[in-house]
């Protein structure tokens, strides 16, 4: 097997997604959090929180590092003002 990205053992292994996962554990499955209703009973339910989690952090969530922007809005900003025969910088 090939890793796909990174390298294996150091510091950024694993970080993005462990980074993603523990905002999705505090922010969507805790207890008191704004997108559950009551106790998770079901994989439905898990479902259901998890779908609104990530429509909320992609279209709703402002990031300070986009200018305050939701990063779905950033993204369609960014694409309406690239032309199609630039290269795309790589950041």
């Amino acid at each position: 097997m090939i890793p796909s990205i990174g390298s294996v053992g150091d510091a950024y292994d694993n970080a993005l997604a462990e980074t993603t996962i523990g905002l999705y554990k505090t922010e969507a499955v805790r207890d008191d959090s704004p997108f559950r209703a009551g106790p998770l009973g079901s994989l439905r339910e898990v479902e259901r929180v998890t779908a609104d989690w990530v429509d909320w952090y992609n279209n709703d969530r402002l990031m300070h590092r986009l200018g305050r922007r939701p990063p779905a809005e950033y993204e369609a900003i960014y694409y309406a003002n690239t032309r199609a025969d630039q290269p795309v910088p790589h950041t």
